[in-house]
């Protein structure tokens, strides 16, 4: 049986899905997410095979960005997208960040449900209604760091969590209490991100972060 963890920031989509995935007899739905940030925390939890994930879900970290920490952090989840997304800038990203399925949402079920099986057994899929090119593989499959994420791949794991929180106005002992930390933590957490990031002040790293997509607002 396969555990699942469903992140999507609509409760009706969430639903839909659980209970379109518990009707197959190798998949059990464990629990749900609405953000990036609780997706992630979920994962670092444990007993997660595989990761069913909207790219957008509104305010906080960008799916992009979780995909990626989860994939660097916890590579044996196997993570599928599913999306409404279907620009090739973001089909190919997603991908590039550790993704091993992308499945668009106008697609059928039977899509989904043969993607996981796909997944179940070691293997990548793409939705057949997604064509990718040489080139569109090229930048999947491309090695190198994009120069303006070079402070912010020099976060250390707790501090990627702590980002996207002070992005969206969360006071020091809201965070706390969101990643179960104490606010003197979160206050050196905060002056490790200005500093890796040579950024003075809020705005500025709001302006970072939706400059580098690592936020959705």
């Amino acid at each position: 049986m396969y555990k699942v963890l469903i992140a999507d920031d609509h409760a009706v989509v969430r639903f839909g899905l659980s209970t379109l995935v518990n009707k197959q007899p190798e998949f059990e739905v464990v629990d749900e997410a609405a953000n990036g940030t609780d997706t992630y925390l979920r994962v670092e939890q444990g007993d997660i095979d595989i990761l069913i994930m909207d790219l957008s879900m509104p305010p906080g970290e960008s799916g992009l960005i979780t995909t990626k920490r989860i994939h660097d952090n916890f590579p044996k989840v196997r993570i599928l997208i599913l999306s409404m997304h279907e620009e090739q800038e973001y089909i190919n990203q997603a991908l590039h960040n550790g993704a091993m399925s992308y499945v668009l949402k106008s697609s059928s079920d039977d899509e989904l449900l043969h993607a996981l099986h796909e997944l179940m057994n070691g293997q990548e899929y793409v939705d057949q209604n997604i064509k990718l090119t040489t080139d569109d593989l090229a930048e999947i499959n491309q090695d190198g760091t994009n120069v303006n994420l070079e402070g912010y791949k020099g976060l250390s794991k707790r501090e990627s969590e702590v980002l996207p929180l002070i992005t969206l106005g969360y006071s020091n002992k809201e965070i706390a209490s969101e990643l179960f930390i104490s606010t003197k933590t979160v206050e050196a957490h905060k002056a490790n991100i200005m500093a890796k990031l040579h950024l003075k002040n809020r705005a500025e790293l709001i302006r970072y972060a939706i400059h580098n997509k690592l936020i959705d607002l």
